[in-house]
């Protein structure tokens, strides 16, 4: 077993414990964390704080289930379904998108290229056409 299985296992079960402290201690202090469904992107740790933090405040109770797990010499892909119930108000192309209270399911892909077992940076893709219509999106 390639050795970044134990890392990204570990950086994972941090997403679902909600840990922030945990996630932002595997990533480099110039880690870079793009997600280019909602166009969010953060420089070092402190930016990705409260990128990583506005998930969670958003999706209170998110979780990410594991579909597949690509490792290769200092890269990672992983694709995954993330659950959430739609308790706060999104933010899409300056629409409010009120709660509705209702489980979605959305599925994505994390590219993950690392420096000495800690992520130097994240993009974050989304299947983004089934997350904003299941949130109300007018599209």
């Amino acid at each position: 077993m390639h050795p970044l299985h134990a890392v990204i296992e570990a950086y994972n079960d941090a997403w679902n414990r909600h840990d922030v402290d945990a996630i932002l201690a595997m990533h480099t202090e110039d880690s870079v964390f793009r997600n280019h469904t909602s166009g969010g992107e953060a420089v070092g740790r402190e930016a990705i704080r409260r990128i990583v933090a506005g998930v969670f405040d958003t999706f209170p109770d998110i979780h990410f289930t594991l579909r597949r797990l690509y490792v290769r010499d200092d890269l990672v892909v992983q694709e995954w379904t993330a659950t959430a119930t739609h308790r706060h108000p999104v933010i899409y192309n300056d629409t409010t998108l009120v709660p509705t209270g209702r489980t979605i399911r959305w599925d994505g892909m994390d590219i993950i290229p690392m420096r000495d077992g800690q992520v130097a940076r994240k993009d974050v893709y989304t299947e983004s056409l089934s997350y904003l219509r299941q949130l109300g999106a007018p599209l």
